[in-house]
Formats: C-alpha cells, structure tokens, sequence
C-alpha cells in the first residue's frame, strides 16, 4: 500500500464521529505525518476552538488546525472553488503529497492542492454515520461520538435544595429511571456530591487531632469552597464522558455559592467563577416542606432550610437558570422530576444548520 508524506484531512467535524475518526486513522497510517484541517462556518453553533480541541484530544499525534470559511459549498462552481481553496492554503500552507476522504469531490480536492486523492469508505458502510445524522438524532447516534463530544451534549440535571429535603434520595431515583430505559441510556451517569465527601474528610482530619469531635466543631473557610466548586465539575465532566444523554447530579458548582453563603457568608467571585465554566441545562430544587430532618451527622442546620431553600430560589431566577421546584413525597418528586427531563430532551439540541451545499 502506497505511503505518502504530508497527507491532508478536512471536513466541519460539526460534530466530529465515528466516521470521521476512521478517515483520521486510516490516513495516519498510510502518511509520515498528517494535518487535519477543521472549517467552521460563522452560522454554526459549535465553537471552531471545541471542535478543534476534540480532534486533537482524539488524535493526538496530527496536527490540527482549524479556518473559518462562510463560503457556501458548490463543487460546480470554480469561484466558489477558489474561495475555499484560499481559505484552505491559508490554514495549510506546506505542499500536501495526499488527501483524504470519503466524498465524491475528493478527485478534484486534490487536484487543487496537487495531491494525490485517497477514497476512504466513500459508502459509510463501516461507520453508518454522519455530521447530518448526528446534529438530527444526537440520541440515536451517541455511540459514534467519542466522549469529549458526549459531554458536550450532556443534558445535564442537577438536583439542589436544603440540608434533608431529600436531594440524593431524588437524584439517585432519576439516574436510576433513565438507566431502566435500557439501550444508551443503559450508562446515565450519577454524580455525587462531592461536598459531602470533602466535608466527611475534615471531619475526620478534625477528629485524628481530637478524638471527640462533632461536626459542630468543623469550621470553613473561604478557601475550602473553590476546590469543593472545581472538584465537583472535574467529576461532573468524567461522568458526561462515559454517561448517556443525560446525566443526573447531586448539587453543583453553582449550589456551592449558596452553600458558602450558609457556611462563611457573603458571595465569592472566584466560586461564582468557576461555577458558571459548566453548561447546565435544568435544576430541581427539593422543598424542605414535608420533609422530616434527620441528622446524619453531618447536619447541624434544620433550622435554616427556609433560608436556603428562598436563596437557591432566588439566585435561580436572578441568574436565569431553567428550574422546577419538587414538593410532596418522593414519588410525586420522582415523577415530576421524569417529566421536566423528558420535556428538556423533547426540545433537542438546536445545531444551527449549516451552509448550503450544492454537490
């Protein structure tokens, strides 16, 4: 089989699968080295930089580059030819021996660049799948998606209220029901409150230096609550990796503002910071009425869940979040909380469309 030097790969990758991985693949094994060109248009929804990133975490021994071209496609156009071929000569300067693809313009893509055109599965008969396909039935085609883009298209659920108003007891129902549909869903993830264990670990610090210590004797400080903010979304992120189209958590980064209020007081810019770096897409704050306080040993405010529950409340809506507030017991929680995630997966994921192609 014929080796080359330089080989070139180009496409949208809007979003990079299975398909276009194949083509990367099969192009580095035939090349001495390979450059994978990403062309974004201004009108599509997924930022050059992501898509970019992806193709670089998943090959990480070609050099990706990424252009943005607005030229609409017409391969009978030699015009609109030109345009793109400046766009791409730009963006790939260094004289290319091969490139590749799976599209019928493939023959003339090289004779542009003059290189030699490689055909790779033009059928989709190893990998039925495409960007069309994928911004259409993101559900449909999450097998083919690496996991950087999964956890990009994550619907991700975040359970938050007050101390016992039952978050966990709710969150873990939800995960729960999404891994009973069975199939992709199968793997819906459930991420822990990562406060929680941060909070278990002080306790016990406390207690290797005093035997009897209680979580009363347990004091914050402000430092405590950016790594209790960025732990939670390092966790958060390893789940949307390898979950399913949705993934359920137990508080977030942002229920971390509201929680160093009730700890330290006062806002923090830097936990605010961090809180708003994830992109969620619905909260369920949990009621305190009706619901029994029970200390865990790690619950000291029964007292203040009023408090908390109006201050989630109200930070929520001034921060414009999409929230639906859970009373009565927990089946009419669980149930509720099924609705308000099936009405967010019923709106899709609104990929803006592309530009127009004429083949």
């Amino acid at each position: 089989m014929k080796r080359y030097g330089h080989g070139l790969v180009l496409g949208k990758f809007y979003p990079p699968h299975a398909g276009h991985h194949h083509l990367v693949r099969t192009a580095q094994d035939r090349c001495e080295r390979l450059t994978v060109l990403v062309c974004a248009a201004s009108v599509e929804s997924v930022p050059l930089a992501d898509r970019v990133a992806w193709m670089r975490e998943a090959h990480p021994d070609a050099t990706v580059v990424g252009a943005v071209d607005d030229t609409h496609m017409d391969v009978t156009d030699p015009a609109v030819w030109d345009a793109h071929m400046a766009v791409f000569t730009a963006a790939v300067p260094e004289p290319v021996d091969a490139v590749f693809t799976s599209e019928a313009y493939g023959e003339e893509l090289g004779r542009r660049f003059g290189a030699e055109s490689v055909l790779v599965d033009p059928d989709r008969t190893l990998f039925p799948v495409s960007g069309t396909a994928v911004r259409a039935d993101p559900v449909g085609c999450w097998d083919f998606l690496q996991p950087p883009v999964r956890a990009a298209l994550a619907r991700r659920v975040v359970v938050l209220g007050a101390e016992s108003t039952g978050t966990t007891t709710l969150a873990r129902a939800l995960a729960a029901h999404y891994r009973a549909r069975g199939g992709v869903w199968a793997r819906t993830g459930y991420v822990a409150e990562y406060g929680r264990a941060y909070s278990e670990h002080k306790l016990a610090a406390l207690r290797e230096r005093w035997p009897g210590a209680t979580w009363e004797d347990v004091a914050f400080t402000t430092d405590d609550f950016p790594v209790i903010a960025r732990t939670q979304n390092d966790h958060e992120e390893a789940a949307a990796r390898a979950g399913s189209p949705v993934l359920v958590c137990d508080t977030d980064s942002f229920a971390t503002t509201v929680w160093r209020e009730r700890y330290v007081g006062g806002r923090n810019p830097h936990v605010e910071e961090i809180a708003d770096r994830v992109d969620h897409h619905l909260w369920l704050l949990t009621d305190h009425e009706g619901v029994a306080f029970e200390d865990d040993g790690l619950r000291d405010g029964e007292e203040l869940r009023p408090w908390m529950t109006d201050r989630f409340r109200a930070e929520l809506t001034r921060t414009g979040r999409r929230f639906v507030e859970m009373t009565g017991p927990p089946e009419v929680r669980l149930a509720a909380a099924v609705a308000a995630v099936d009405e967010l997966l019923a709106t899709g994921w609104d990929f803006a469309a592309p530009l127009p192609e004429k083949r």
